[in-house]
């Protein structure tokens, strides 16, 4: 079946194994940092008592076999060493098929960890990085030649993630068709970047231009991606370049950088001028083959689903049809904010509560917070909780399952929560009530920033969460766990 093989792509399949395998190491080493505080035994959303209401079936893990702390940790870093080797190139140092196995081995673990993760993990990167380390299992090593099934269904999922994107956008906020979301956009995202502050102050009719080229490089440029080369190299560029422009603007965990890793893999370096040369085989064994055709078989019956989506007016993002996350829909921000609300998590030490109590901020990590505080780039490091804090101020009244277990864990100062946050206002003994208040925050002003050195206005709308205290909290977070 030597129709198969292309040995001309070895470059995207490079691109392809070493840029996978890195994103892989950062979600396992987010993974391990921080899930005691979130998902852990005593976390604010245990996986012990999720797997009890659900079955293998409806979400795969090794962790239905047997859960601790030490075993999470265990998965996170042994996924991470695994990782890590397959950066510096173990898979083309070991036979083919172990390098498969290996690359399985990776997507079950972080499978296992996205099905327990609950709402933490329930962001279209994770579904990327899933469908895309599937993908990878398939592309061989230096003892072969790339499969061009398989690099064809690379484009395939480029091309969705693109498109999915685009169609989104243009159904969604009426500002995306007049081409004034990212008016707010650079504000109101979830977790600005150290360089939003520049890019919301810059000419509105630059912010349409922005627009234009983003419907442009995602409606338009993603059919490029199935043209020969060289056009289908400058679509892949386009994508790669716009897709850096979206790291620089903000902070979006992996998924533009796992974008521009399936953009390269399309790119021929020779449209460049860039002379390379590989070593490697024309041909594919029989065995190997049938499993990439079987794979690419059934990948294709599965994308019966996103594609139906695609065309369908009720559009639906980051959306997985399966718990394998085998064939996924994409796209983000459908609907823009217009104003940035912020909950501030507050605590005290008085016993009682008067007008004279004084009230102080707990810092997160990557959130706004402290006027004065530059924004942090920490993409594609993913923070978590400050992602999901984001969220607060659009759920009706306060239906994050995480809130009261996040205030039982401030009030009793557990250590795997408070070490989620940048600062702790009560590092000796823990508050005595925590309350949270609800702040609307604006970028300051060029000249604000140079006067004041401040890179935020903020302004008190009310009271999120009135002052709770242990016992109300530890009451409420039993009473939403167990209905």
């Amino acid at each position: 079946m030597d129709w198969l093989a292309a040995p001309e792509w070895w470059w995207g399949r490079l691109v392809l194994e070493r840029g996978i395998a890195a994103v892989y190491f950062i979600a396992f080493v987010c993974a391990a940092r921080q899930f005691r505080g979130l998902i852990g035994a005593r976390g604010m959303l245990p996986v012990p008592d999720y797997l009890a209401h659900r079955s293998f079936r409806s979400t795969p893990s090794l962790f239905h076999l047997h859960y601790s702390d030490r075993f999470f940790a265990a998965v996170s870093w042994g996924g991470a060493a695994v990782a890590a080797a397959m950066v510096f190139g173990l898979a083309d140092a070991v036979p083919l098929w172990a390098a498969m196995l290996l690359w399985l081995l990776l997507w079950a673990l972080y499978l296992s960890i996205v099905n327990v993760g609950q709402i933490w993990y329930s962001f279209g990167w994770e579904s990327l990085l899933l469908e895309a380390g599937l993908l990878v299992v398939f592309v061989g090593n230096d003892d072969v030649a790339p499969p061009v099934l398989i690099m064809w269904l690379t484009r395939w999922l480029l091309f969705r993630v693109e498109f999915g994107a685009g169609l989104i956008k243009l159904r969604g906020d009426r500002c995306w068709r007049d081409l004034t979301c990212l008016h707010y956009h650079h504000e109101t995202q979830p977790m600005p970047g150290p360089l939003s502050w520049f890019f919301h102050n810059l000419p509105r009719p630059l912010h349409r231009a922005e627009v234009a080229g983003n419907h442009f490089a995602q409606l338009v440029v993603p059919f490029g991606l199935f043209t020969p080369q060289p056009i289908a190299t400058v679509a892949a560029t386009i994508i790669a370049v716009t897709q850096f422009w979206l790291v620089l603007s903000g902070n979006f965990s992996w998924l533009n950088w796992l974008t521009i890793v399936l953009a390269l893999s399309v790119v021929d370096p020779s449209v460049f001028g860039v002379a390379t040369a590989a070593d490697v085989p024309a041909t594919q064994p029989y065995w190997y083959a049938v499993l990439v055709i079987v794979f690419t078989a059934v990948i294709i019956v599965r994308s019966w689903y996103p594609a139906r989506n695609l065309v369908s007016r009720r559009q639906r993002m980051n959306f997985s049809f399966d718990p394998l996350h085998m064939v996924n829909t994409y796209g983000a921000f459908g609907s823009i904010s217009r104003n940035r609300d912020e909950v501030v998590i507050e605590g005290t030490s008085d016993s009682t509560l008067s007008d004279e109590t004084v009230w102080r901020e707990y810092e997160f990590k990557g959130k706004p917070g402290d006027v004065k505080r530059m924004p942090r780039q920490w993409s594609p490091y993913h923070l978590r909780l400050d992602w999901l804090m984001w969220f607060l101020p659009l759920s009706p009244g306060h239906g994050q399952p995480w809130l009261m277990p996040f205030c039982r864990g401030l009030l009793t100062n557990d250590r795997q929560v408070v070490r989620l946050l940048h600062t702790n206002p009560f590092p000796d003994e823990p508050p005595a009530y925590v309350r949270a208040t609800l702040y609307r925050y604006h970028f300051s002003s060029p000249r604000e920033l140079w006067k004041e050195r401040v890179w935020w206005r903020r302004e008190r709308i009310g009271e999120y969460l009135g002052p709770i205290s242990l016992d109300e909290a530890s009451y409420l977070a039993r009473r939403f766990r167990f209905g």
